[in-house]
């Protein structure tokens, strides 16, 4: 047996460094809470499997990343796909454009989990900014410098780039048709070896020795840090440069962390800019992961949404339904946060929140707010079951 392979159990107790965790929780002592952390742990693996054993900067493939399974705060809209990539080489993206209302790509260093802390962000990119074909398709090169006599789509790869995201925002789920993309390295290279003992050995110490831990205390890290530093049911602007937002990426967040009893309610109302590409806003419980989002509405996007009569934007959250078409259904959590995101859009309003008591709730609507009977609910939560089941999501 070669040397650097180590008994099963040894890797296996790598995991226990990850109950450090349970210390940071919003409420230590809370056994759902911290049974919800286990859970989060044994998803953690899932995702980092893709991560660690599948994606190779010189063979490279797109892994999923985010989507309604990795819920490490993902926008329910979209889905995330990963590959690695080598700064220093040349890649080839292929494929149809589709007519999703955004699609993109990131590039990085370090995705969140593979390095404390993640990052940096280096460049992240508008699909739409590239040359595409009448029918859709579309190719483009990344590499550090154009190659020489290439006219086609050319994007920058900052040379210490470890990974290439494509994400893609959907409206209309499971209607519209989604991008559809390949990716190849370029640079030369023999086929694609059996994978070694010692880089086995090293990528098991990292995903169970690292990533597990690493992705919940990020998780953590961001509610309590967002905990101190907001107060509590007043949203905040963010647009998170260091992660590479620009003008190739103009998005802004409106954030806040909310702490609910029982028998209360937020109210979320806004404005809307004048012109805007996309907008959402989503329910995020006490470990940062988006609350179960293909059988509860806890999520609303542009399409989605219902607009009062004076044309603005108010939506529910509460653990009970309140009949309220535009429910932001907590999925029983009571403490967490409210995510939200403009993208190219003429103005970025903040929401704001109103609590209010759960029975008094009607008293701060308009009258003619739109109210759904029980049948239009359950009519309302099929098509978003269907929707999110046709999404390509792996």
């Amino acid at each position: 047996m070669n040397a650097s392979l180590q008994p099963w159990a040894t890797y296996v107790d790598l995991l226990k460094a990850a109950s450090e965790v349970e210390l940071q929780l919003w409420e230590p002592q809370d056994e759902q809470l911290r049974a919800e952390l286990y859970r989060q742990f044994a998803m953690n693996l899932s995702q980092g499997y893709f991560l660690y054993f599948q994606a190779d900067p010189f063979y490279p493939d797109w892994a999923p990343f985010e989507n309604s399974v990795f819920l490490a705060q993902p926008n329910p809209d979209a889905v995330y796909h990963y590959s690695a990539v080598n700064g220093q080489g040349t890649y080839r993206v292929s494929g149809n454009r589709g007519n999703v209302p955004v699609a993109g790509f990131a590039t990085g260093k370090n995705m969140i989990g593979m390095a404390n802390p993640p990052g940096p962000g280096f460049n992240n990119y508008d699909l739409d900014m590239l040359d595409i074909a009448e029918d859709g398709s579309f190719d483009v090169v990344f590499s550090r410098e154009r190659p020489p006599g290439y006219q086609g789509n050319w994007l920058y790869l900052h040379p210490e780039s470890r990974f290439l995201l494509l994400r893609q925002f959907s409206y209309d789920w499971g209607r519209e048709r989604e991008v559809k993309v390949c990716i190849e390295y370029l640079d030369e290279q023999a086929l694609r070896p059996r994978m070694s003992v010692a880089t086995i050995d090293q990528q098991l110490r990292e995903l169970f020795g690292g990533y597990v831990k690493r992705l919940s205390q990020l998780c953590q890290g961001i509610l309590a840090n967002s905990r101190k530093s907001r107060p509590l049911h007043q949203m905040q602007l963010t647009t998170y440069p260091e992660l590479g937002n620009g003008d190739d990426w103009p998005q802004a967040y409106y954030e806040c962390v909310y702490d609910l009893e029982p028998d209360e309610a937020l109210i979320l109302e806004t404005e809307l800019p004048e012109q805007l590409v996309y907008w959402n806003v989503q329910v995020v419980d006490a470990l940062w992961n988006q609350v179960e989002l293909v059988h509860r509405q806890s999520s609303l996007n542009g399409h989605q949404a219902q607009v009062d009569s004076d044309g603005r934007f108010r939506a529910v959250l509460s653990v009970e339904d309140p009949g309220v078409a535009n429910w932001l259904d907590s999925g029983g959590h009571l403490k967490g946060m409210l995510i939200g995101r403009w993208y190219r859009s003429s103005s970025h309003p903040t929401p704001t929140l109103t609590k209010v008591k759960f029975a008094q709730l009607r008293d701060h609507l308009p009258p003619d707010t739109l109210m759904l009977t029980p049948a239009q609910r359950a009519e309302a939560l099929r098509e978003r079951r269907v929707g999110a089941q046709l999404r390509r999501r792996w």
